[in-house]
């Protein structure tokens, strides 16, 4: 038998993973699943951060690099690194992490504004930071990250 856990609704349920030393978190909501690395088919004429596609159960998805999108240093990839695969306004994109830690929940009174100066992540890629007892989490505002590299595409 499971035990069923109970969030309240002053909670943000998160995926928390980590990109080189620091924590991130999306909410749950839009994640879709959670995929080991696989092989990515490059595409030409993209941006840098764009690693490429994959097929997931016959759909084609397309794959960013998470920390090149941010401008973060890259690292090579390891045993832990994740594709998260992510829904945002009906588009589906997979984000390359260095590991995923864990689903949890924090209380949104322990949810603070971003600061500008806080992260080497560009504010508008960062929607707040949790604070939880001994860490703090970086809340990636997808719909930022995503859109961006959505000009031209015709929906």
């Amino acid at each position: 038998m499971t035990e069923e856990v109970n969030y309240s609704d002053a909670e943000e349920q998160l995926v928390a993973f980590k990109l080189g030393r620091e924590e991130y978190g999306v909410s749950i909501l839009q994640v879709v699943e959670i995929k080991r690395m696989t092989d990515i088919t490059r595409v030409p004429h993209t941006p840098d951060y764009l690693r490429g596609v994959i097929n997931l159960r016959g759909s084609v998805l397309p794959v960013i690099d998470l920390k090149a999108r941010l401008n973060l240093a890259a690292q090579p990839y390891s045993d832990d690194t994740r594709i998260i695969i992510v829904k945002v306004d009906e588009i589906s994109v997979g984000m390359i992490v260095d590991a995923v830690s864990e689903v949890m929940a924090i209380n949104h009174a322990n949810i603070e504004a971003p600061q500008t100066n806080t992260s080497a992540v560009a504010a508008n890629y960062i929607s707040g930071v949790g604070k939880l007892e001994n860490r703090l989490v970086i809340l990636l505002n997808l719909e930022a990250i995503i859109g961006n590299n959505q000009e031209g595409k015709a929906s």
